[in-house]
């Protein structure tokens, strides 16, 4: 096997734009627009050019290239919750959101430059095959899990998102999460990359097409699969969405106008479980007053179930959290948020950052965070594991809720985005989240997306974006485990070892031992020849 272009030791303009327009058209797999065989071509495309490159700054330079366009083209909101809800300047708010991006493409960089380490180079043709069907996808599916987690975490625009709920490759996420179908969406575009840019036979490349669908084929199939069942009677439910300008929000003049919104909304339903978003009383508990307390207390007992709210609780003066407050039949239980957002909900290393609360003025931008072993909340009929916000971003820490949770309910306020892409592409990690658990998922937002959620990840309904109203429906608990929330992320991590201790082998393996194992062969056969 050869390659069919020559190795490149410097990348030029062109194909750099290449590469970046690459990365961009990649964020039209992920919602709103759902067309999900777009990050497969564009990661097919991103790694035959890797596949070219013969010196870790070219590929490092194609793989910043991609990695730019991609996050510019898809988490650029981050620049309006900078400037226009948090009060930064344009410029720096601009500058801001592209060092952000720019940080981000450091990611794909990494992959680029790993695959083009020299130790690859050494000996063919298996390190060129193990290259680009092995290296690639683990180091790409390694990037995306560390992008996870470091610094917090920002798993915002996996790969793996964007299968959700449509391709076959969606199948898997019961088994193995995001993570593991990120790594299967990459080992798909690497196999297509490298029948491209390699010289080989008709029966090699008709493998490669018959691994594709097989895999394919295996995916669809695992769609149908019932990983868990169906547990006790459905429940009604509304899913309130206020549509409170997030500028107007924190303002004390109507704060009382918000209560008697959502008041009202909720009086409106006879729903067993009706969900209120994200800080939606815009003041603390204790300064909720009695009376609008046995207001809601009385409208979940006349209907036979509870009223979930979010509102922030503790003190101002002392610690204070992000939770959601339960009211009606069964007696009061709360959540508190574990997973705080960086200068949004905290501030890390204050004495070096605390500045930056006086830049943005983000209100409440100081809450401590909720125990880790917090439990469902036996609400409306159903066990219900509550996230906020962003939390549900994070599958590996949906699953500490699970099996005992018969439903999945999120709460947000995603006005600080605007009209962008960011309610969609948060609306699909919620998909995701109800594949992986096997769960319904119920959004209750500010501002959009509010919707329902089935436990195969399809969105039944939905309100539209800025307006106010009342998403009401009917939702079944579920029990049960998939393997996902079995074993979480370990099974994706055991198999990403094993495949580095290959490559770390073939790798370290010394350049001589090919030549002596060719020699002894020559000298076998030449003894075999003598009379």
């Amino acid at each position: 096997m050869a390659d069919k272009f020559p190795a490149m030791r410097r990348t030029s303009l062109p194909l750099l734009l290449v590469s970046l327009a690459a990365g961009a058209l990649a964020v039209g797999g992920f919602a709103p627009f759902d067309l999900w065989p777009l990050p497969l071509l564009s990661l097919a495309a991103l790694f035959a050019l890797l596949l070219r490159t013969g010196s870790m700054r070219a590929g490092f330079a194609l793989g910043f290239a991609w990695g730019l366009g991609f996050f510019i083209a898809g988490v650029s909101w981050v620049y309006v919750s900078l400037s226009v809800y948090g009060g930064m300047a344009p410029w720096l708010a601009a500058l801001a959101t592209l060092l952000f991006c720019a940080f981000l493409a450091l990611f794909p960089a990494a992959v680029g430059a790993l695959q083009a380490c020299p130790r690859w180079h050494a000996r063919r043709p298996v390190p060129a095959a193990m290259r680009a069907l092995l290296l690639i996808p683990l180091a790409w599916g390694a990037t995306e899990w560390v992008r996870g987690w470091i610094f917090t975490g920002f798993p915002w625009l996996l790969v793996g998102y964007s299968q959700v709920p449509a391709s076959p490759l969606a199948g898997y996420a019961p088994l193995v999460g995001v993570y593991g179908v990120s790594f299967l969406l990459a080992w798909v575009a690497a196999l297509l990359a490298w029948s491209v840019t390699t010289r080989g036979s008709l029966t090699r490349h008709a493998w490669a097409v018959a691994a594709v669908v097989a895999l394919g084929v295996s995916g669809q199939a695992l769609r149908s699969v019932e990983w868990t069942t169906p547990d006790g009677a459905p429940t009604s439910v509304a899913l309130l969405q206020g549509n409170i300008p997030q500028d107007m929000k924190w303002r004390p003049e109507i704060t009382a106008a918000t209560l008697d919104t959502y008041l009202r909304m909720a009086a409106a339903s006879p729903a067993q479980l009706i969900v209120l978003p994200e800080t939606a009383l815009p003041l603390f508990e204790s300064d909720l007053p009695e009376s609008y307390r046995g207001w809601l207390a009385e409208l979940g007992r006349q209907n036979g179930g509870d009223v979930l709210t979010g509102l922030p609780t503790g003190s101002r003066d002392g610690a204070y959290y992000n939770s959601v407050i339960s009211f009606g039949r069964a007696d009061s239980q709360r959540y508190h948020k574990v997973h705080l957002v960086p200068f949004g909900e905290y501030i890390p290393l204050k004495p070096v950052w605390g500045w930056v609360i006086e830049v943005l003025r983000i209100p409440l931008s100081d809450f401590a965070r909720g125990a880790i072993d917090q439990r469902p909340l036996a609400i409306g009929g159903q066990r219900v594991a509550a996230n906020i916000c962003y939390e549900d971003a994070f599958g590996e820490e949906i699953i500490r809720q699970l099996p005992q949770a018969s439903v999945l309910v999120n709460v947000s306020n995603l006005a600080w985005f605007g009209d962008s892409f960011a309610p969609w592409q948060h609306a699909q990690m919620s998909q995701m989240r109800a594949l992986e658990s096997g769960r319904m998922m119920l959004r209750a937002t500010n501002t959009g997306v509010t919707a329902i959620i089935d436990a195969k990840g399809r969105l039944l309904a939905s309100l539209p974006l800025f307006t106010a109203g009342s998403l009401t429906g009917e939702i079944q608990g579920y029990a049960g485990s998939t393997p996902y929330v079995r074993w979480g992320n370990a099974p994706v991590l055991v198999l990403w070892s094993l495949l580095g201790t290959i490559l770390l082998a073939a790798a370290l393996y010394p350049r001589g031992a090919g030549r002596g194992c060719t020699a002894a062969k020559a000298a076998t056969a030449t003894l075999r020849r003598r009379p």
